[in-house]
């Protein structure tokens, strides 16, 4: 009967996770690309505020003659992560608030190698970047709070609806923002258009009133 309830839970929990996946942005980030010994790439993802962000990398094609560094960075240039003659490792951070933050891998010669060599291949990186309740352990809080398998299931349900909460508030946060600066622009173009129609009607009338003194002067009308 246990195992029942768990094997059950477990299939509530999955197809309640198929329903969230509609709703969330991607949660994991697997990339694998190219890299010139010698040039750098970044990645740029944006995060929400408090969100769990957690990436791991490996490098694979390095030569004695190249290094590889890795740093992590938000917007304003504030370091998360750094690392030096890397080849593989883990990163992990959150937000004070929703920004984009980026992952840059930068190739160079090391310094000891002097002289000509020959041309190195291009580096391979995978990079995997989790977030939120994918990027959670949930191994080891099982094991930390001695958690049963429905009970965990559950608390992984938990965590997910509590992401989807926050994702749908924050959505809502973001429409008002929008509707705020839509009706703010349209006011100031009203007023606008009604200075732009009280110049241009001003200007009509000073010319027809200078029109009709210099014809008067010369003569012309009575």
């Amino acid at each position: 009967k246990q195992w029942y309830q768990a094997e059950y839970g477990k299939q509530w929990y999955q197809r309640r996770v198929r329903v969230g996946l509609f709703v969330l942005p991607a949660l994991i980030s697997a990339l694998s690309f190219k890299l010139n010994p010698e040039g750098t790439r970044c990645i740029k993802e944006e995060v929400h505020k408090g969100v769990l962000v957690v990436g791991e990398f490996k490098i694979e094609g390095l030569q004695g003659s190249h290094d590889v560094d890795i740093t992590v960075t938000d917007s304003k240039d504030g370091k998360l992560f750094a690392k030096e003659k890397a080849e593989s490792g883990k990163f992990a951070f959150t937000l004070d608030d929703y920004d984009m933050f980026s992952v840059c891998f930068k190739g160079q010669r090391k310094s000891e190698v002097t002289g000509r060599s020959p041309p190195a291949p291009e580096l391979s990186v995978n990079l995997s970047i989790k977030r939120g309740v994918e990027a959670k352990a949930y191994n080891e809080i099982s094991k930390a709070e001695k958690l049963k398998p429905m009970e965990l299931e559950l608390k992984k349900l938990e965590d997910l609806s509590e992401a989807i909460v926050n994702d749908f508030q924050y959505m809502k946060s973001r429409e008002k923002l929008m509707r705020d600066t839509n009706e703010s622009t349209n006011s100031r173009v009203l007023w606008f258009s009604v200075f732009s129609m009280a110049v241009l009607l001003g200007l009509a009338l000073w010319q027809v009133f200078y029109l009709k003194r210099f014809f008067k002067a010369k003569k012309l009308i009575e």
